[in-house]
């Protein structure tokens, strides 16, 4: 029959016919098989084991077992995905092919702060140990990985190095060429404003030539800084135009700087990874405290 509230089950058993108890701190659940006539217990992880890992656990002991639910004490269906730490923390109902078993789990102790600080120090003796014992083959394993990454990205290297060398090469040549050029042409319109001074002209006529000419330039120096949002100042201008030389011909020869600047970051940490493994006192200290000590 089925009542009106609550799950459809013809007998309700009184909870001595299952039995939890605690053992080792993990729950140990007693029932009696239908089937087979015999009790059977059940030793589940009350962290990770669902539900309805639990019920496939005693079907698979009972083959007779058609039917095997879990209900909350009002009567609604207790889900398969619920952890039993969950399930166990309340009265509920085990319902086993049509006979329903009231179960009402013990209250577990709760740890004193004593004790919960004593397990905590076993488990961090017991993570230093393991460490201890597999620190070396850990070390030796990740050294071997570490070399092989570093001889990898070396050897996908090793062609954009070269390709790279050449393109600096390149623009470096050319960057000096147009210094030059700069020289050459200052020096031409110094000779000009000279010649146009003591032999075509008198200085009275040039003096508003070079007036503006200085103006000029003053204008040229500003736009630099309108267009760059820096200082006209020599070797940074002579960089700025060496980038725009090397990213150009980069482009022209298929040079892949973001790919290349990716790698060089890659074999930098490789790199930075191997010295802390072999140096043990480094291992457990930050990037920055090592830099900072070195």
């Amino acid at each position: 029959w089925r009542g009106q509230e609550g799950p459809p089950y013809s007998t309700l058993v009184p909870s001595d016919e299952v039995a939890i108890n605690y053992r080792h701190g993990l729950p140990v659940i007693t029932l009696m098989l239908p089937t087979r006539s015999e009790r059977c217990q059940f030793t589940v992880k009350p962290v990770v084991t669902t539900v309805g890992a639990f019920l496939q656990d005693v079907q698979r002991e009972d083959k007779g077992i058609e039917r095997a639910e879990v209900f909350a004490t009002d009567g609604s269906k207790v889900s398969d995905a619920t952890l039993m730490e969950v399930l166990l923390m309340n009265d509920f109902k085990l319902v086993i092919n049509n006979t329903a078993y009231s179960v009402s789990p013990p209250v577990k102790d709760k740890l004193s702060s004593e004790h919960a600080t004593e397990m905590e120090d076993i488990k961090s003796l017991v993570h230093r140990l393991f460490v201890a014992l597999h620190i070396e083959d850990h070390q030796i394993r990740k050294e071997r990985e570490l070399l092989e990454k570093l001889d990898h990205l070396k050897e996908e290297l090793l062609p954009l190095e070269q390709m790279k060398a050449r393109i600096m090469d390149s623009a470096d040549a050319k960057t000096s060429r147009l210094l030059w050029v700069g020289l050459a042409l200052m020096s031409t319109q110094g000779g000009a404003l000279a010649w146009l001074t003591w032999w075509v002209y008198s200085w009275d006529i040039m003096e508003p030539v070079t007036y503006f000419i200085t103006y000029g330039s003053a204008m040229a120096f500003y736009a630099y800084f309108v267009l760059t949002k820096q200082d006209y100042i020599y070797p940074h201008a002579k960089d700025r135009q060496f980038l725009h030389y090397f990213y150009h011909k980069s482009k022209k020869q298929y040079f892949n700087v973001e790919r290349y600047n990716k790698l060089k970051d890659d074999l930098a940490e490789a790199e930075e990874s191997l010295r802390r493994l072999r140096r043990p006192l480094h291992l457990r200290l930050p990037i920055q405290e090592i830099s900072d000590k070195d």
